[in-house]
């Protein structure tokens, strides 16, 4: 049995302070009245003037005091993570027993020269849980006695920094925990929003039909179709750079913006100059969508679209050969005055197909896709329609993941 152990067996009364105190840590919900209440008991069962918790921060740089006791209050008192006795006992890894500050370079009297307090002694302990630096744990002048701090009580500060260390170290795991649940709840309210952004299934024999699969628990990429009066369909499809909520909310403004102005502007080019002039006014530095918008008659089998930045629509004709429509424009949010180019194209029993990068870079079996791969996809299926084509694609490249997040965020459309 050690020294620490043996002193604490023969003494019951302590025994039962260690275990009223770990009882407080583990009901209180709030770490900083628990370590209050601490303060209140260790002062008391040490006979102390003062008593304090400094912790440490994340990146070990500075100790702030989160609970004291005595005559004066420090809470908030922030300080150098290797300045004075306090920081002298978390570098050093070891109790600190101060008998006259006096004489301790160390020292400094700046508080007590704020405060009017004096400080005379000091037993400073180190808190720590493995090899994780919490803080420290600090007792100041004792009472009883000759008043100077002695192995006994260096024996039961120990003690004492163990629990505290401890329990410190379980919060923060609870907190961390905590705030883990929360942002996870917050992604997947922001995931069910995006989804509602999206356009519903459409019925069938609707002629414009889209898939979106995001990498992460939101996404950058959007696509949407609605119908206008006069049975023409507006339809679009973007990419916003970036990743995470910063891409997801100009995701979001982005699809609002398109589906409030593909009701009324009257042709795709002047669309994406009113949406481009609306994402660079507000659009964070170094954030732009790439975006292909048009619309399809059905009754002519004419589409006309304007391309902002994207990768090029990829025509597939009806006798089965390929063309991929080029543009020039650059993306939405880079400038305002940005003129962009309508161009048209006739169907003629063809579909044209809009897609992200995520498609053609995305990730099977061999090696990634490519356009020779996706091409091979839509041929294979071209009979059974564009759903089909659609879903073996989707289902090409989420298959091949073996359940791992996808490379980037997968989203496909086809008109016609």
């Amino acid at each position: 049995m050690s020294e620490t152990h043996k002193h604490l067996a023969g003494r019951p009364e302590l025994l039962a302070l260690l275990a009223s105190v770990s009882q407080d840590f583990a009901s209180a919900p709030e770490m900083g009245e628990t370590l209050a209440n601490a303060t209140q008991q260790i002062m008391a069962y040490m006979d102390t003037e003062a008593v304090s918790i400094f912790l440490l921060d994340e990146r070990g740089e500075y100790l702030t005091c989160l609970a004291c006791a005595g005559p004066v209050s420090i809470d908030g008192l922030t300080i150098g993570a290797a300045q004075g006795i306090v920081g002298r006992a978390v570098q050093t890894d070891a109790v600190q027993m101060v008998r006259d500050t006096q004489n301790d370079a160390d020292f400094s009297g700046a508080v007590d020269d704020l405060t009017g307090f004096r400080t005379r002694s000091i037993l400073c302990a180190p808190l720590r849980v493995k090899h994780k630096k919490l803080g420290a744990l600090e007792v100041i002048n004792k009472k009883s006695g000759d008043g100077l701090f002695d192995d006994g009580d260096r024996q039961l500060l120990q003690a004492l920094a163990g629990m505290v260390s401890l329990a410190i170290s379980n919060a923060q795991m609870t907190a961390a925990l905590v705030e883990q649940e929360r942002i996870r709840r917050e992604l997947e309210l922001a995931r069910e929003i995006q989804r509602n952004l999206l356009p519903p299934p459409p019925a069938a024999g609707f002629p414009v039909r889209g898939v979106n699969y995001p990498a992460m628990e939101v996404s950058g990429d959007f696509f949407d179709y609605f119908a206008l009066a006069d049975g023409r369909i507006v339809w679009g499809l973007g990419d916003v750079s970036g990743k995470g909520m910063n891409a997801a909310m100009l995701m979001a403004k982005t699809i609002a913006l398109f589906r409030c102005l593909g009701k009324v502007v009257p042709d795709m080019a002047t669309l994406l100059v009113r949406l481009n002039d609306e994402i660079a006014e507000t659009a964070s530095h170094g954030m732009f969508v790439t975006m292909v918008a048009g619309v399809f008659d059905p009754v002519r089998g004419a589409i006309a679209f304007a391309n902002a930045g994207h990768q090029p629509p990829l025509l597939r004709a009806a006798d089965g050969s390929y063309r991929e429509i080029e543009a020039e424009c650059p993306p939405l949010g880079i400038m305002p005055d940005v003129v962009f180019v309508e161009q048209r194209v006739q169907l003629d029993g063809g579909r044209l197909f809009v897609f992200t990068d995520g498609v053609t870079e995305g990730r099977t079996a061999s090696g990634m896709l490519g356009l020779d791969g996706l091409t091979q996809l839509l041929d294979r299926h071209a009979a059974e329609g564009a759903e089909a084509q659609l879903a073996a694609v989707s289902e090409t490249l989420l298959g091949s993941t073996g359940g791992r997040r996808l490379h980037d965020d997968l989203t496909m459309l086809a008109v016609g």
